[in-house]
């Protein structure tokens, strides 16, 4: 019989955003899940606080870290993945799609030192890719819709699903992302709603559903699809797509969308330096409507 995961999670209260540290109890083996980067947006720093918590976690259950895995290009926080690589030897993984990602994005910043191969990660994992971590089987589930390159990792009777779902009581994420389609998500989602009842499913992020006083990032395909206020109670696709859609115009653009997606298509590392050795995120600036010129 394969071994139950160990999983702990880790809370990053500035993003909402959960890491996981998932363990082979027998071997010890172990993979980090979304890890985050500490970037203060205001004084333009970054920190390992969070990533050093893990790591040092891991060292004290005698753990040795293999993977750190992405669910998908986050546009809310940077990834820590690259020092947790620095740091461990872990390889870098995450969904084969990024690439079409990857050529989305590079014009938008004129990133031209990024190639559009997924070279910049390890390992780009197919949709029903298995692998192993000490004696942990893990299985990748392509889940698209709130980008293209969404993947679910399953692990035993654990998903980590990235950002396709969020708690019962707060819903599904958004799909008005370049590339990102609300009717995939929905697919994404029945996908993984057709597992096993007592599947436990892990978010990604969790900002507390109106009337909920504490973050929350545990719950189960049963509990999902009797009460996801989205998709719950068999909510079908035209009326998930007409509520997602209308729902995403009123949303504005996460807080770190533009130092996030230009660090995380290149595996978490930092546009080049320039000729000063200061690393410089972009910031795109556009007319906001039409008959308005820039100043040059």
């Amino acid at each position: 019989m394969a071994p139950k995961p160990v999983i702990e999670a880790y809370f990053d209260e500035p993003t909402n955003t959960v890491s996981y540290l998932v363990s082979d109890p027998e071997t010890k083996k172990a993979m980090v899940i979304d890890p985050v980067l500490d970037y203060d947006h205001k004084g333009g720093t970054v920190d390992t606080a969070s990533v050093e918590r893990i790591l040092a976690d891991a060292r004290e259950r005698g753990l040795t870290i293999e993977w750190a895995l992405e669910t998908h290009a986050h546009a809310d926080h940077l990834s820590g993945a690259p020092y947790i690589k620095a740091k461990t030897g872990a390889r870098i993984g995450i969904g084969e799609h990024i690439k079409e990602v990857q050529r989305i994005f590079r014009p938008v910043f004129n990133a031209t030192d990024l190639k559009t191969d997924g070279s910049d990660f390890d390992h780009l994992f197919t949709d029903g890719e298995r692998f192993k971590v000490g004696n942990l089987d893990v299985e990748v589930l392509y889940t698209p819709g709130h980008t293209p390159a969404d993947i679910s990792y399953k692990v035993g009777d654990a998903v980590f699903v990235g950002d396709t779902l969020f708690m019962p009581d707060y819903g599904t994420a958004r799909a008005d992302f370049p590339g990102g389609d609300a009717r995939k998500l929905y697919h994404s989602i029945q996908r993984l709603l057709a597992l096993p009842d007592e599947t436990r499913l892990f978010m990604c992020h969790d900002y507390k559903a109106p009337g909920r006083d504490t973050y929350a990032w545990e719950t189960t395909v049963r509990a999902e699809r009797d009460a996801n206020v989205h998709v719950g109670k068999g909510v079908g696709e035209e009326q998930f797509v007409v509520m997602r859609t209308s729902r995403d115009a009123t949303l504005e653009a996460p807080r770190l969308l533009l130092p996030s997606i230009q660090v995380n298509i290149r595996a978490g590392r930092f546009p080049p330096a320039e000729a000063n050795g200061v690393h410089y995120l972009l910031v795109p600036v556009k007319p906001k409507r039409a008959g308005v010129e820039l100043p040059d």
